[in-house]
Protein backbone atom coordinates (compact mmCIF):
# COMPACT_ATOMS: atom_id res chain seq x y z
CA UNK A 1 0.00 0.00 0.00
CA UNK A 2 2.91 2.07 0.29
CA UNK A 3 5.08 4.00 -2.43
CA UNK A 4 8.31 1.49 -3.95
CA UNK A 5 10.57 2.96 -6.39
CA UNK A 6 11.94 6.58 -6.82
CA UNK A 7 10.38 9.62 -5.64
CA UNK A 8 9.92 12.65 -7.41
CA UNK A 9 12.54 14.66 -5.02
CA UNK A 10 15.21 11.83 -5.61
CA UNK A 11 14.77 11.94 -9.00
CA UNK A 12 14.85 16.12 -9.35
CA UNK A 13 18.14 15.90 -7.16
CA UNK A 14 19.84 13.33 -8.79
CA UNK A 15 20.26 14.68 -11.94
CA UNK A 16 19.60 18.42 -10.82
CA UNK A 17 16.72 19.64 -11.50
CA UNK A 18 16.60 21.34 -7.47
CA UNK A 19 19.87 23.22 -9.01
CA UNK A 20 18.61 25.73 -10.97
CA UNK A 21 16.00 29.01 -11.19
CA UNK A 22 15.69 31.65 -12.99
CA UNK A 23 16.82 35.21 -12.02
CA UNK A 24 16.28 35.54 -8.15
CA UNK A 25 13.88 33.28 -6.76
CA UNK A 26 11.76 32.36 -9.86
CA UNK A 27 11.34 28.57 -9.98
CA UNK A 28 12.22 26.47 -12.70
CA UNK A 29 9.14 24.32 -12.71
CA UNK A 30 7.45 24.81 -16.92
CA UNK A 31 5.24 27.22 -15.18
CA UNK A 32 3.41 28.73 -18.46
CA UNK A 33 4.21 25.83 -20.72
CA UNK A 34 1.87 22.96 -21.61
CA UNK A 35 3.45 19.27 -22.44
CA UNK A 36 1.35 17.35 -24.04
CA UNK A 37 1.01 13.50 -23.27
CA UNK A 38 0.02 11.24 -26.59
CA UNK A 39 -0.83 7.55 -25.66
CA UNK A 40 -3.54 5.32 -26.89
CA UNK A 41 -6.80 4.10 -25.67
CA UNK A 42 -8.19 5.66 -21.98
CA UNK A 43 -6.82 5.71 -18.51
CA UNK A 44 -10.70 6.70 -16.84
CA UNK A 45 -8.83 6.78 -13.49
CA UNK A 46 -6.18 9.48 -14.52
CA UNK A 47 -7.37 12.62 -13.00
CA UNK A 48 -7.82 10.73 -9.46
CA UNK A 49 -4.35 9.05 -9.26
CA UNK A 50 -2.62 12.13 -10.64
CA UNK A 51 -4.40 13.67 -7.84
CA UNK A 52 -3.38 11.03 -5.22
CA UNK A 53 0.45 11.01 -6.43
CA UNK A 54 0.16 14.83 -5.59
CA UNK A 55 -1.08 14.53 -2.49
CA UNK A 56 1.67 11.72 -1.89
CA UNK A 57 4.53 13.86 -2.67
CA UNK A 58 3.40 17.01 -1.82
CA UNK A 59 3.00 18.43 -5.36
CA UNK A 60 0.52 20.86 -6.85
CA UNK A 61 -2.12 19.11 -8.87
CA UNK A 62 -1.54 21.23 -12.79
CA UNK A 63 -3.76 22.66 -14.78
CA UNK A 64 -4.30 19.01 -16.84
CA UNK A 65 -6.88 18.27 -19.36
CA UNK A 66 -7.99 15.31 -21.14
CA UNK A 67 -9.08 14.74 -24.25
CA UNK A 68 -9.33 12.22 -27.34
CA UNK A 69 -7.91 12.71 -30.67
CA UNK A 70 -9.78 15.35 -31.89
CA UNK A 71 -9.91 17.12 -28.89
CA UNK A 72 -13.25 15.79 -27.66
CA UNK A 73 -14.66 14.21 -24.49
CA UNK A 74 -15.73 11.10 -25.86
CA UNK A 75 -12.60 8.82 -24.53
CA UNK A 76 -11.68 5.46 -26.13
CA UNK A 77 -11.94 2.34 -24.96
CA UNK A 78 -9.96 1.42 -21.64
CA UNK A 79 -7.10 -0.58 -22.02
CA UNK A 80 -5.05 -2.40 -18.74
CA UNK A 81 -1.68 -1.76 -20.36
CA UNK A 82 -2.08 1.54 -22.01
CA UNK A 83 -3.69 2.92 -18.59
CA UNK A 84 -0.69 2.28 -16.70
CA UNK A 85 1.64 3.71 -19.16
CA UNK A 86 -0.87 6.63 -19.34
CA UNK A 87 -0.05 7.30 -15.37
CA UNK A 88 3.79 6.63 -15.53
CA UNK A 89 3.64 9.53 -18.46
CA UNK A 90 1.54 11.98 -16.75
CA UNK A 91 2.66 11.56 -13.12
CA UNK A 92 6.19 11.73 -13.95
CA UNK A 93 6.13 14.32 -16.68
CA UNK A 94 4.63 16.53 -13.57
CA UNK A 95 6.68 15.57 -10.86
CA UNK A 96 9.52 17.02 -12.61
CA UNK A 97 7.92 20.03 -14.60
CA UNK A 98 4.94 20.84 -11.39
CA UNK A 99 4.45 24.03 -12.68
CA UNK A 100 3.18 23.13 -16.18
CA UNK A 101 0.34 22.31 -17.53
CA UNK A 102 -0.53 18.85 -19.06
CA UNK A 103 -2.80 18.08 -22.09
CA UNK A 104 -3.27 14.30 -22.43
CA UNK A 105 -4.51 13.04 -25.53
CA UNK A 106 -5.95 9.80 -26.12
CA UNK A 107 -5.85 7.95 -29.14
CA UNK A 108 -8.72 5.96 -30.88
CA UNK A 109 -6.14 3.27 -30.79
CA UNK A 110 -2.44 1.97 -31.42
CA UNK A 111 -2.10 2.08 -34.92
CA UNK A 112 -0.28 4.78 -37.16
CA UNK A 113 -3.18 6.40 -38.28
CA UNK A 114 -4.75 7.08 -35.15
CA UNK A 115 -1.94 7.99 -32.74
CA UNK A 116 -0.11 10.46 -35.07
CA UNK A 117 -3.56 11.89 -35.55
CA UNK A 118 -3.03 12.37 -31.86
CA UNK A 119 -0.16 13.65 -32.08
CA UNK A 120 -0.77 16.13 -34.60
CA UNK A 121 -3.66 17.76 -32.71
CA UNK A 122 -1.52 17.76 -29.26
CA UNK A 123 0.73 19.93 -31.26
CA UNK A 124 -1.90 22.48 -32.60
CA UNK A 125 -2.92 22.78 -28.93
CA UNK A 126 -1.90 26.29 -27.89
CA UNK A 127 0.54 26.49 -25.34
CA UNK A 128 2.29 23.34 -25.92
CA UNK A 129 6.01 23.25 -26.19
CA UNK A 130 6.63 19.57 -25.71
CA UNK A 131 4.90 16.25 -27.14
CA UNK A 132 5.82 13.18 -25.34
CA UNK A 133 5.71 10.21 -27.06
CA UNK A 134 5.99 6.61 -24.89
CA UNK A 135 5.54 4.28 -28.05
CA UNK A 136 7.16 2.63 -31.00
CA UNK A 137 7.01 0.16 -33.51
CA UNK A 138 9.25 -1.60 -35.85
CA UNK A 139 10.90 0.40 -38.69
CA UNK A 140 9.14 0.28 -42.10
CA UNK A 141 9.35 1.66 -45.68
CA UNK A 142 6.87 3.41 -45.61
CA UNK A 143 7.22 5.64 -42.35
CA UNK A 144 9.28 8.50 -43.68
CA UNK A 145 5.34 9.79 -44.66
CA UNK A 146 4.68 10.34 -41.12
CA UNK A 147 7.83 12.55 -40.59
CA UNK A 148 6.07 15.67 -40.85
CA UNK A 149 3.90 15.12 -38.54
CA UNK A 150 6.69 16.09 -35.98
CA UNK A 151 7.16 19.51 -37.08
CA UNK A 152 5.91 22.32 -35.21
CA UNK A 153 2.07 23.15 -36.88
CA UNK A 154 2.33 26.44 -39.08
CA UNK A 155 1.67 29.59 -36.89
CA UNK A 156 2.71 27.86 -33.52
CA UNK A 157 5.58 29.06 -31.35
CA UNK A 158 7.90 25.87 -31.40
CA UNK A 159 7.21 22.10 -30.39
CA UNK A 160 9.89 19.74 -29.37
CA UNK A 161 8.69 16.11 -29.82
CA UNK A 162 10.40 13.36 -27.67
CA UNK A 163 10.26 9.56 -27.92
CA UNK A 164 10.84 6.90 -26.42
CA UNK A 165 13.84 4.38 -28.32
CA UNK A 166 12.49 1.37 -26.96
CA UNK A 167 12.89 -1.60 -24.26
CA UNK A 168 14.24 -3.96 -26.14
CA UNK A 169 17.89 -2.70 -27.96
CA UNK A 170 18.26 -2.99 -30.89
CA UNK A 171 16.86 -2.19 -34.46
CA UNK A 172 16.14 1.09 -34.12
CA UNK A 173 12.24 1.90 -33.65
CA UNK A 174 9.96 4.44 -34.94
CA UNK A 175 8.80 7.34 -34.46
CA UNK A 176 12.20 7.62 -32.35
CA UNK A 177 14.11 6.82 -35.67
CA UNK A 178 12.11 10.02 -37.02
CA UNK A 179 15.10 12.69 -37.79
CA UNK A 180 12.49 15.50 -36.25
CA UNK A 181 11.94 13.88 -32.82
CA UNK A 182 14.32 13.45 -29.72
CA UNK A 183 15.06 10.31 -29.32
CA UNK A 184 15.89 9.22 -25.49
CA UNK A 185 17.39 6.04 -24.47
CA UNK A 186 17.89 4.17 -21.13
CA UNK A 187 19.94 4.06 -18.04
CA UNK A 188 20.48 2.01 -14.68
CA UNK A 189 21.15 4.72 -12.10
CA UNK A 190 21.97 4.02 -8.64
CA UNK A 191 22.23 6.16 -5.79
CA UNK A 192 23.84 7.01 -2.56
CA UNK A 193 22.79 7.72 0.70
CA UNK A 194 22.95 11.08 0.24
CA UNK A 195 21.16 11.40 -3.17
CA UNK A 196 23.52 11.72 -5.90
CA UNK A 197 24.42 9.53 -7.93
CA UNK A 198 26.45 6.75 -7.71
CA UNK A 199 26.49 4.71 -10.57
CA UNK A 200 24.97 5.13 -14.24
CA UNK A 201 25.32 2.31 -16.86
CA UNK A 202 23.98 1.77 -19.86
CA UNK A 203 20.37 -0.22 -19.17
CA UNK A 204 19.71 -3.67 -21.18
CA UNK A 205 17.02 -2.75 -22.72
CA UNK A 206 17.63 0.39 -24.08
CA UNK A 207 16.93 0.86 -27.77
CA UNK A 208 18.92 1.91 -29.95
CA UNK A 209 20.52 1.58 -33.53
CA UNK A 210 20.68 3.16 -37.16
CA UNK A 211 17.88 3.43 -39.14
CA UNK A 212 17.05 1.40 -42.30
CA UNK A 213 14.84 4.06 -43.79
CA UNK A 214 16.38 7.45 -42.34
CA UNK A 215 18.98 9.63 -43.50
CA UNK A 216 21.67 11.21 -41.49
CA UNK A 217 20.71 14.60 -40.13
CA UNK A 218 23.09 16.80 -40.95
CA UNK A 219 23.14 18.05 -36.92
CA UNK A 220 25.04 14.38 -36.06
CA UNK A 221 27.36 14.47 -38.44
CA UNK A 222 31.09 15.04 -36.48
CA UNK A 223 29.35 13.36 -33.14
CA UNK A 224 27.78 9.77 -34.27
CA UNK A 225 31.05 7.15 -35.48
CA UNK A 226 31.64 8.14 -38.89
CA UNK A 227 30.87 4.64 -40.23
CA UNK A 228 27.30 5.28 -39.30
CA UNK A 229 25.23 6.54 -42.40
CA UNK A 230 21.88 6.59 -41.64
CA UNK A 231 19.77 8.43 -38.40
CA UNK A 232 21.36 7.01 -35.09
CA UNK A 233 19.47 6.71 -31.95
CA UNK A 234 19.20 7.63 -29.34
CA UNK A 235 20.15 11.09 -28.76
CA UNK A 236 20.18 11.20 -25.25
CA UNK A 237 18.96 9.00 -22.18
CA UNK A 238 18.08 8.66 -18.95
CA UNK A 239 16.96 6.19 -15.48
CA UNK A 240 14.84 3.68 -16.78
CA UNK A 241 15.57 0.19 -15.77
CA UNK A 242 12.43 -1.34 -13.92
CA UNK A 243 15.09 -2.38 -10.76
CA UNK A 244 15.72 1.95 -10.39
CA UNK A 245 12.29 3.04 -11.19
CA UNK A 246 10.11 4.93 -10.05
CA UNK A 247 6.70 4.93 -7.87
CA UNK A 248 3.79 4.83 -9.89
CA UNK A 249 -0.02 5.69 -8.60
CA UNK A 250 -2.32 3.19 -10.79
CA UNK A 251 -5.75 2.38 -9.15
CA UNK A 252 -6.70 1.31 -12.59
CA UNK A 253 -5.23 -2.12 -12.43
CA UNK A 254 -4.75 -2.07 -8.82
CA UNK A 255 -6.98 -2.76 -6.14
CA UNK A 256 -7.32 0.70 -4.00
CA UNK A 257 -5.45 -0.81 -0.99
CA UNK A 258 -2.28 -0.95 -2.57
CA UNK A 259 -2.50 1.22 -6.23
CA UNK A 260 1.27 2.05 -5.84
CA UNK A 261 3.25 0.42 -8.71
CA UNK A 262 7.46 0.73 -9.55
CA UNK A 263 7.72 1.52 -13.39
CA UNK A 264 10.19 1.37 -15.84
CA UNK A 265 11.43 1.46 -19.51
CA UNK A 266 12.48 4.36 -21.71
CA UNK A 267 8.46 5.33 -22.09
CA UNK A 268 9.26 6.66 -18.08
CA UNK A 269 12.14 8.61 -19.86
CA UNK A 270 10.68 10.38 -22.62
CA UNK A 271 8.50 12.72 -20.41
CA UNK A 272 10.94 13.36 -18.38
CA UNK A 273 12.99 14.87 -20.81
CA UNK A 274 9.96 16.36 -22.32
CA UNK A 275 10.15 17.97 -18.86
CA UNK A 276 13.75 19.45 -19.33
CA UNK A 277 12.44 20.84 -22.59
CA UNK A 278 9.47 22.91 -21.44
CA UNK A 279 11.77 24.05 -18.07
CA UNK A 280 14.32 25.46 -20.67
CA UNK A 281 10.87 27.25 -22.94
CA UNK A 282 10.19 28.44 -19.47
CA UNK A 283 13.09 30.34 -19.31
CA UNK A 284 13.32 31.70 -22.85
CA UNK A 285 10.04 32.89 -22.70
CA UNK A 286 10.90 35.03 -19.59
CA UNK A 287 13.70 36.25 -21.43
CA UNK A 288 11.99 37.53 -24.27
CA UNK A 289 12.58 34.05 -26.73
CA UNK A 290 10.08 32.00 -28.42
CA UNK A 291 9.88 28.44 -27.71
CA UNK A 292 12.13 25.56 -29.33
CA UNK A 293 11.39 23.96 -32.55
CA UNK A 294 12.75 20.40 -32.17
CA UNK A 295 13.81 19.71 -35.92
CA UNK A 296 16.05 23.07 -36.35
CA UNK A 297 16.63 24.36 -32.70
CA UNK A 298 16.04 21.69 -30.08
CA UNK A 299 17.81 18.59 -31.68
CA UNK A 300 20.97 20.34 -33.11
CA UNK A 301 21.10 22.26 -29.50
CA UNK A 302 21.37 18.69 -28.24
CA UNK A 303 24.23 18.28 -30.32
CA UNK A 304 26.32 21.20 -29.71
CA UNK A 305 25.37 21.23 -25.71
CA UNK A 306 28.85 21.27 -24.15
CA UNK A 307 30.35 17.47 -23.13
CA UNK A 308 29.54 18.77 -19.23
CA UNK A 309 26.00 19.54 -19.63
CA UNK A 310 25.66 15.23 -19.92
CA UNK A 311 26.79 12.11 -18.36
CA UNK A 312 29.02 10.33 -20.40
CA UNK A 313 27.64 6.43 -20.11
CA UNK A 314 30.45 4.37 -20.70
CA UNK A 315 29.54 0.92 -19.57
CA UNK A 316 26.57 -1.27 -20.46
CA UNK A 317 25.55 -3.39 -23.39
CA UNK A 318 22.04 -3.32 -24.70
CA UNK A 319 20.31 -6.62 -25.74
CA UNK A 320 18.65 -7.24 -29.39
CA UNK A 321 20.15 -7.69 -32.76
CA UNK A 322 23.26 -6.32 -33.05
CA UNK A 323 24.48 -5.56 -28.98
CA UNK A 324 25.81 -2.40 -28.91
CA UNK A 325 27.64 -1.17 -25.77
CA UNK A 326 28.12 1.79 -24.21
CA UNK A 327 31.54 3.33 -24.29
CA UNK A 328 32.64 7.06 -24.41
CA UNK A 329 31.32 10.14 -26.61
CA UNK A 330 28.16 9.30 -28.76
CA UNK A 331 26.95 5.58 -28.36
CA UNK A 332 24.15 3.54 -29.90
CA UNK A 333 22.89 2.38 -26.16
CA UNK A 334 22.49 5.91 -24.76
CA UNK A 335 23.51 8.58 -27.14
CA UNK A 336 24.98 12.04 -25.40
CA UNK A 337 24.45 10.59 -22.38
CA UNK A 338 22.06 11.21 -19.38
CA UNK A 339 21.47 14.64 -18.60
CA UNK A 340 22.91 17.24 -15.85
CA UNK A 341 19.49 18.86 -16.39
CA UNK A 342 20.23 22.28 -14.43
CA UNK A 343 22.87 22.48 -17.19
CA UNK A 344 20.96 21.21 -19.98
CA UNK A 345 18.35 23.59 -19.13
CA UNK A 346 20.51 26.74 -18.83
CA UNK A 347 22.15 25.97 -22.24
CA UNK A 348 18.87 25.05 -23.67
CA UNK A 349 16.76 28.54 -22.20
CA UNK A 350 19.98 30.71 -23.53
CA UNK A 351 19.43 32.75 -20.20
CA UNK A 352 21.20 33.17 -17.41
CA UNK A 353 20.24 31.17 -14.09
CA UNK A 354 21.37 30.54 -10.73
CA UNK A 355 21.47 28.25 -8.34
CA UNK A 356 18.56 28.27 -5.60
CA UNK A 357 19.52 28.80 -1.80
CA UNK A 358 18.45 25.92 0.37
Amino acid sequence: SAPTGLTPSQVRHAYGFDQVQFGTGVAADGSGTTIAIVDAYDNPRIENDLHQFNLAYGLPDPVFRKVNQTGGSTFPAADAGWAGEIALDVEWAHAMAPGAAILLVEANSSSDQDIFAAVAFAARQPGVVAVSMSFGSSEYSGQTAFDSVFRTPTGHGGVTFIASSGDSGAPASYPSASPNVLSVGGTTLGLGASGAITSETGWSGSGGGVSAYEALPSYQRGTVPATVTQRATPDVSYNSDPYSGYSVYDSFNNPASSPWEQFGGTSAAAPQWASIVAIADQGRALAGLGSLDGATQALPAIYSLPTADFRDIVSGTSTGTPRYSAGPGYDLVTGRGSPVANAVITDLSGTTTTTPTP
